[in-house]
């Protein structure tokens, strides 16, 4: 039996793979993890579903998200997008050029967005609460990086 992959409406914790996190990490520096879990956290400072991010307001950090992939991601970008002018902020996002987060916040604006070859293996429990390595994702996603100076259409 063919396991599907990961699916925008199956499962919203799907953790970032190490390997690409750390990649990033390498180059940015990352200071706080700003959508994560106690057990898939990336940064020793991190928001939970708890703490709501949406409601959180910081200044100063090198800050990597990787949101939510269902409909509340448009909340995640547009807050992230606005708290770019205190911070650089780098997304993992699934390519959805269609959606008006994609064209407000990253085709019309002064951002840097690497598209990934390939698709992502993420991590994490499935909805039974199993830990999988490696689900694939079924979508494209990309690498958005809002720095200070971004400016949102």
């Amino acid at each position: 039996m063919k396991e599907n992959g990961i699916m925008t409406s199956n499962h919203n914790e799907w953790s970032t793979p190490m390997s690409l996190f750390n990649k990033l990490n390498d180059e940015f520096h990352f200071t706080l993890d700003f959508c994560a879990t106690k057990e898939n956290a990336k940064c020793a400072k991190f928001y939970t579903i708890e703490i709501n991010a949406l409601k959180q307001n910081p200044k100063g950090e090198v800050i990597f998200c990787n949101p939510p992939y269902t409909r509340i991601i448009q909340d995640f970008v547009r807050k992230l997008h606005a708290l770019s002018k205190d911070n650089t902020i780098v997304l993992l996002l699934p390519c959805r050029t269609d959606t008006s987060y994609w064209h407000d916040c990253i085709i019309n604006g002064d951002v840097e967005v690497r598209f990934i070859r390939g698709r992502v293996q993420f991590e994490g429990k499935n909805g039974k609460g199993e830990f999988i390595k490696g689900k694939p994702c079924t979508f494209p996603c990309a690498i958005v990086i809002f720095r200070p100076s971004s400016v949102c259409f």
